[in-house]
């Protein structure tokens, strides 16, 4: 199968497929911080023209997560919420059999569709909490493979003890924070991989 990773920096995903035997690119404006050999540094509209089977997009979320809602006032006046969202809607159009696009919970699921599943780090094998929507074209749901039970403290080992995220500003808290987990993405390999 033919898989394309968009807006993937890390090459977790991609590399859960090419472990599979799957020819699996991934696809950014930055350099991917996994091996370059199946990594395409460009706009991924020029990638998507390639006759892929399966794409799995990453679109960024700054402009659409509501956990950056007190800055929509700003990022609707200025046009970013308006391109981003533009953004998702054209990955969700592209010329591709099977799409998952993956996202925080966002403006998304207002101004084009609810998601079709949430997922959780905790439900493939990580004692960690992030809340992951799933809009889905030509794919089933992903079954969870290893659910873990809340900890006795009632927080993740992400989470501090009023529930949020323990990752504090940085320059590469975006980075940090949009990595796909290694569990999700082997169960999106072996579910979505053989659609």
């Amino acid at each position: 199968m033919r898989v394309l990773v968009a807006c993937e920096f890390s090459a977790t995903v991609r590399d859960a497929f090419r472990a599979r035997g799957h020819d699996a690119w991934s696809c950014d404006l930055l350099p991917t911080e996994g091996d370059p050999r199946w990594h395409i540094q460009d706009d991924v509209f020029e990638a998507i023209k390639d006759g892929w089977d399966l794409m799995i997009a990453h679109p960024p979320c700054t402009d659409l997560a509501v956990s950056g809602a007190r800055w929509f006032p700003a990022k609707r006046a200025d046009g970013s919420q308006k391109r981003a969202l533009d953004f998702v809607r054209m990955l969700l159009a592209a010329p591709i059999p099977r799409i998952a696009l993956e996202n925080p919970v966002s403006i998304i699921s207002s101004h084009i569709r609810r998601p079709d599943q949430i997922i959780h780090p905790w439900q493939f094998g990580h004692p960690e909490a992030k809340t992951t929507c799933l809009w889905l074209k030509g794919l089933p749901h992903l079954v969870p493979t290893d659910v873990l039970p809340l900890p006795a403290s009632g927080r993740w080992s992400n989470q501090t003890a009023s529930g949020q995220n323990k990752l504090g500003p940085s320059p590469t808290r975006w980075a940090e924070r949009s990595r796909t987990y290694d569990g999700s993405a082997t169960a999106m390999a072996d579910q979505w991989g053989d659609q």
